[in-house]
């Protein structure tokens, strides 16, 4: 039977005298899941260049410049910060809502009690850094230990972390007597860059190794996977947990410090506007680099995707809400494209 009157499915099977030959139909769909593949990982990638090519265009002499780059890095710190922080607890599969209340009462203790109480700049953030690490352990016991839902416990740490600050600072904002040694841990510049883009460069490098090139990074997203299978496996479950709360209430610490530090003052609730951007940030990364896994790389590139488009609309001049329209539409979309590729792949 000539080779063009068979059917699709025998046309599978027709062979050459060397052995079976690839069947013809199956190179074009290899080729769309390479490239199903390629979109999933890279997607969101593509579309922060795309997004820097279009600002770049539109200001090209405000926005694609080393003085605006530095900006939006020094700005974009302390998000990453606290996101790659966030990113430990996600990977277990955990929450922390805790975290912009804890970077409110590490803000609050820093400054007040250092000018309020008359304790020294340096004990007054070591006790900033204590609250950190204390409301973490207390995340991780409730949660890993007891068995409480991560949503509920830090939800409601939140706003005991918050009623510890309220009786720190009495709620006044604090604008004088800071010291300038505390401002200039947030003020001062190393070879030309903000002090405060080496400290975020350092923690979120320590993190990322954590997570990728240590035993205890694969036993979390083992954890993530499977908490029982993991615990079954000999992987000390509650401790990673309770380890992984840890971090994220240090990081949130250290927010805190930073943000006080670079303004010099104190405002109540400086922390509630890191909330909502940590976790974007987060998911963002999850659907670059390792589709619907979070990574700490992926985070990187979150938190500077959104740091580049706030940045970007506000030169533009527009109204509040088209910014956030247009943000918003920005962020949809980017994730979509990731999805669907990894979807398809």
């Amino acid at each position: 039977m000539p080779e063009e009157m068979l059917s699709p499915a025998a046309a599978t099977v027709v062979g050459t005298p060397e052995g079976p030959r690839e069947p013809v139909a199956a190179e074009p769909g290899a080729r769309a899941h390479r490239l199903n593949g390629l979109l999933a990982r890279y997607g969101l990638l593509a579309a922060f260049v795309l997004t820097v090519v279009v600002f770049s265009i539109a200001r090209p002499d405000t926005f694609p410049t080393m003085e605006n780059l530095k900006s939006i890095l020094t700005a974009a710190s302390p998000p990453l910060i606290i996101a790659a922080g966030l990113t430990v607890v996600l990977v277990m599969q955990d929450f922390d809502l805790s975290f912009g209340a804890m970077i409110g009462l590490a803000s609050g203790a820093a400054v007040a009690l250092a000018v309020t109480f008359g304790w020294s700049w340096e004990a007054a953030m070591l006790a900033a850094l204590g609250f950190g690490l204390v409301a973490g352990l207390v995340n991780g016991y409730l949660v890993a230990v007891a068995g409480g839902s991560s949503f509920i416990v830090t939800l409601a740490m939140g706003t005991v972390l918050t009623g510890i600050e309220y009786a720190i600072t009495s709620q006044n904002t604090i604008y004088s007597g800071v010291s300038q040694d505390y401002v200039d841990i947030a003020s001062g510049t190393i070879l030309g860059l903000s002090n405060m883009i080496w400290i975020a460069a350092v923690l979120a490098a320590g993190i990322w190794l954590l997570l990728d090139r240590t035993e205890i990074g694969r036993f979390m997203y083992a954890i993530g996977g499977n908490p029982e299978a993991a615990r079954l496996s000999g992987i000390r479950v509650r401790t990673l947990r309770t380890i992984g709360f840890v971090i994220v209430g240090l990081s949130a610490a250290v927010v805190g410090i930073l943000i006080t530090s670079q303004s010099g003052s104190y405002t109540p609730n400086s922390g509630v506007s890191y909330l909502l951007p940590a976790f974007a940030a987060a998911f963002l990364g999850s659907a670059v680099f390792r589709p619907g896994e979070f990574n700490l790389p992926g985070t990187v590139v979150g938190v500077l995707f959104l740091g580049v488009i706030q940045t970007g609309l506000t030169m533009l001049d527009l109204q509040t809400y088209i910014i956030n329209l247009v943000q918003g539409g920005i962020l949809v979309t980017a994730v979509l494209v990731s999805r669907l590729g990894q979807r398809s792949a």
